[in-house]
């Protein structure tokens, strides 16, 4: 999309500089680019290797962890994505985005999805990095592996999380960081369980180009900054895309979650800044 390219079909030049330059103008200190596959976490390192800003993760998604069968040697899949964190050591963050997802398991079956999360946590022992997790509608099953898998691991945060007030119990009490986005704050009964997530375990996040806080979300009411945005179609130089998440956007998920826990926003945002140091870059914490 940062290419210009919609479904296959190309309707502007590329405009990643400028939606990179927009973040930085609102305050952004670095940003973490997501691997998804290998071929992703490649591409991602790549990117992040471009800009002294940019890190990156590497791993497998849930929905794509067929790739590791279809390789036709899924230990060498595994073998190359270790082998990418170590060699990218100096910008990968995290080791993900890997997790479960049984609200779309025509992509990849539940077998597979655990088998090769539970592949990809063996890494951890490794690179000696957190984890990066997708958790939707597998969070007792996920918190079962976590929990299995705990003296291996080092901690990390299940990102877009859109889960119960139980869901959120358990994977704070295993000591991982819970993530919010626009996905996460659709609903009223999203914005009740954001409410209690403390906000030393709280990380701010936009998972864009995906994800962008919709005007029919219960939480966009606590928006107070506003971006003009054109349609793609009509696309010029500097123009925000409607519909098109960007990293500048994070402003209106810091505006909801300090609206629906009636805290000051610029505290808030320290405390997040903070937990996101300690969690990705604890070399850098003062």
């Amino acid at each position: 999309m940062y290419k210009g390219i919609y479904h296959g079909s190309k309707k502007h030049e590329g405009d990643l500089e400028a939606v990179l330059q927009r973040a930085w103008n609102i305050g952004m200190q670095k940003m973490i680019v997501t691997g998804g596959s290998l071929e992703d976490s490649r591409e991602a390192l790549q990117l992040a290797n471009s800009h002294e800003k940019l890190y990156s993760t590497v791993g497998c998604h849930p929905t794509r962890c067929g790739e590791f069968e279809k390789s036709g040697d899924p230990a060498l899949y595994l073998q190359s994505l270790r082998d990418l964190a170590q060699t990218g050591k100096h910008k990968v963050v995290a080791i993900g985005e890997c997790g479960l997802d049984y609200d779309r398991l025509e992509f990849c079956p539940k077998e597979t999805q655990i088998k090769y999360f539970e592949h990809q946590l063996a890494l951890c022992e490794t690179v000696r990095l957190p984890l990066f997790l997708h958790c939707r509608n597998a969070a007792s099953d996920l918190v079962s592996i976590l929990s299995k898998n705990r003296d291996q691991l080092n901690g990390g945060v299940v990102h877009s999380f859109d889960g119960t007030e139980q869901d959120l119990k358990s994977l704070l009490e295993l000591g991982y960081y819970i993530g919010i986005n626009g996905c996460s704050l659709k609903t009223a009964e999203n914005l009740q369980v954001v409410a209690k997530i403390p906000n030393d375990r709280l990380l701010l996040e936009t998972d864009c180009p995906w994800c962008e806080v919709r005007p029919t979300h219960a939480g966009a009411n606590f928006i107070k900054t506003t971006y003009p945005t054109v349609k793609k179609e009509k696309w010029q130089r500097g123009s925000m895309i409607k519909g098109r998440n960007e990293p500048a956007n994070i402003v209106h998920v810091l505006e909801i979650v300090a609206g629906v826990k009636e805290e000051d926003a610029d505290k808030l945002c320290n405390t997040v800044y903070q937990n996101t140091m300690k969690l990705f870059f604890p070399h850098d914490c003062h």
